[in-house]
This record gives structure tokens, C-alpha cells and sequence, in this order.
């Protein structure tokens, strides 16, 4: 066995494919710099102004992935990482990343707190038929 088939066999498993760690994707960050944290249902769409993402060298092939897939059809969190399987976490970052590298932009879901009562559009229905 060569070296290079010894340094293969160390970090590729035939069953299980490419053995990365999700904090090596991420750098080893938990979160993206000056982002929220996102919603598991917030959509990610890629940005029309997008430049190519495989010509940036500093974009993982995850990144350039992700902008790839919010390309054809705007994704949640949620989508992507069971499209990429990833876990949350570590989309959350690279999502983070392409946020602020201006590829993608995310439209987050609107709060419970602020969604309007129930009662009151009922009220305005029963309202409107009384006219």
C-alpha cells in the first residue's frame, strides 16, 4: 500500500464517503459574524446580482452549492440542509457567509407576536357580511 492509499484509506470510507467534520466546513464557528440566528423555515434566495460563486476562491464547494439550489427555487434552512445533508448548524454558517458576501438574502418568517389575531379578522368578516 503507497502512502497516498495509506493517507486515502485514513480519510475516505467506502460506505460511508468523504469523512469531514462539520466544524472544519465552518472553520470551526458556531455562528456567521452579524447575523441572527435563522429560522428553520426561513427562505434563502439566491440574489439576482449574484456574481458566479465558483469563480470566489475564498466559497467551500458547500457554498457554492447552496447558492446552486436557492438558484432554481428559493429553500429553507431546513430544505438545504436535508438537500446537502448537513446539519443545521453548520448551514446556518454557510448561509451566514453568503448573506454577507451578498450571494444570498434570507426572508425571515414573521414572529407569532406580530402575525394579526385571529378574532379580529373575524370580527372585519362578520363585519363585512353584515353590509
Amino acid at each position: 500500500m503507497s502512502a497516498d492509499d495509506q493517507g486515502r484509506s485514513h480519510w475516505f470510507d467506502d460506505e460511508a464517503g468523504p469523512v469531514v467534520r462539520p466544524y472544519a466546513m465552518t472553520r470551526g464557528r458556531t455562528s456567521a459574524p452579524g447575523q441572527h440566528r435563522l429560522d428553520l423555515i426561513a427562505v434563502v434566495v439566491t440574489e439576482p446580482r449574484a456574481a458566479d460563486p465558483e469563480a470566489d476562491p475564498t466559497l467551500s464547494p458547500e457554498h457554492v452549492d447552496i447558492v446552486g439550489l436557492c438558484r432554481d427555487a428559493p429553500q429553507s434552512v431546513a430544505e438545504l440542509a436535508a438537500e446537502l445533508a448537513l446539519p443545521i448548524g453548520v448551514v446556518r454558517v454557510l448561509v451566514g457567509d453568503l448573506v454577507d458576501a451578498e450571494l444570498v438574502h434570507v426572508n425571515r418568517p414573521v414572529p407569532p407576536a406580530e402575525l394579526v389575531d385571529e378574532s379580529i379578522l373575524r370580527d372585519v368578516i362578520n363585519g363585512l357580511r353584515a353590509l
